[in-house]
């Protein structure tokens, strides 16, 4: 079924395959068979039915099959906003995978503003997508209960807040890869690690500053609480980040960023205060976008597999949408530490303070 619009642009009933059966005065079968390509019908008629479906704006064999299933073959993803390192790649996956079911994205931009994302779930629920990726929503697990029980299929990708344990969700191991980062800086030496989170109360802040206090932990290190600045994943918060810990009496030796942006801030900052990385300061990111290897001096980074959460997301939902079973819908993919050149033992006058 397709919706279609009568005269004056209201949204009419759906069509069935069964209205364009009677429209053309041929059997429902006839149709059927035109759609899903079947050579055992008239060149005649199969024209007669493709015309109708141009006539009616639609064309094309995903159209045809979302004739034949009630599907339109769109997919929605409703994303806060545009940053091309990090939803270019989850939206290219997803793209990619889709494509292989014949399938396409459609972009949705909330801004993070909670009604205009409502509103925009509803206009994908209703009709204009078969399902949809939901990225970092700030809807609640109720509404978002309710969305699954109204038949709406959708997956999360990498949710903001916590989220009910029933709801598909896809994102990276943020524990493990802070874990892992901060392992790689007390193995270098370092004691006093100083921290910048992302927004403090999304998941991968969570979970990541949980990573590193387990990381420090282990290693009998006490987690200082002066040592954690809160910021909110742009590079301006990288700056402030580093200003302020950098102005403490007994400065870190080692920056944690919870992502590459607000690394590149810490960066910036210790070249403008005469520092020299990483002999001085390692510095650490995490997500590793296009312009980590190239900073000088590369940075080293804990490498989200952004590119396959998109796809993973876009494979489970459609996997949803054909009513196949599904086991898991729970995803974790593990993280990756990329170790380049901005990290290093710290100033031997150093190592001893912890």
């Amino acid at each position: 079924m397709v919706d279609s619009q009568d005269g004056n642009g209201r949204r009419a009933a759906r069509t069935t395959i069964r209205d364009v059966a009677a429209d053309l005065g041929v059997s429902v079968a006839t149709v059927s068979r035109v759609l899903n390509g079947r050579p055992d019908v008239s060149p005649a008629t199969r024209e007669a039915v493709l015309r109708h479906m141009r006539e009616r704006g639609y064309s094309g064999n995903r159209t045809a099959r979302g004739l034949a299933g009630g599907r339109t073959g769109l997919i929605g993803l409703a994303l806060p906003f545009v940053h091309a390192a990090y939803f270019g790649l989850i939206s290219a996956g997803a793209a990619e995978a889709l494509a292989e079911c014949d399938a396409r994205l459609v972009l949705c931009l909330t801004e993070h503003q909670h009604d205009r994302e409502v509103t925009l779930l509803d206009r994908m629920m209703h009709g204009t997508t078969d399902g949809g990726l939901i990225l970092l929503p700030s809807e609640t697990s109720a509404e978002l209960i309710q969305l699954r029980e109204q038949g709406y299929h959708f997956v999360i990708i990498d949710p903001m807040v916590p989220l009910d344990e029933s709801l598909p969700v896809v994102s990276a191991a943020h524990w493990q890869g802070a874990r892992m980062a901060t392992e790689h800086l007390i193995a270098l030496g370092h004691r006093r690690i100083g921290v910048i989170t992302g927004h403090p109360t999304w998941v991968a802040s969570i979970e990541r500053l949980a990573g590193f206090q387990a990381a420090m932990a282990s290693a009998g290190l006490r987690v200082q609480p002066e040592l954690i600045y809160h910021g909110d994943w742009y590079v301006e918060a990288g700056v402030a980040g580093a200003n302020y810990l950098l102005d403490l009496p007994d400065p870190p030796t080692a920056i944690f960023a919870f992502n590459d942006n607000m690394a590149i801030g810490v960066m910036q900052v210790a070249r403008q205060r005469g520092l020299r990385l990483p002999r001085d300061l390692s510095v650490v990111g995490v997500d590793d976008i296009d312009m980590a290897a190239c900073l000088t001096p590369p940075l080293t980074t804990v490498r989200q597999p952004l590119l396959e959460m998109g796809r993973v997301a876009a494979g489970l939902l459609w996997r949803l949408i054909q009513g196949q079973p599904v086991e898991i819908t729970r995803l974790e993919l593990a993280t990756r530490l990329i170790v380049r050149d901005s990290t290093a033992p710290p100033p031997a006058s150093t190592r001893s303070r912890g």
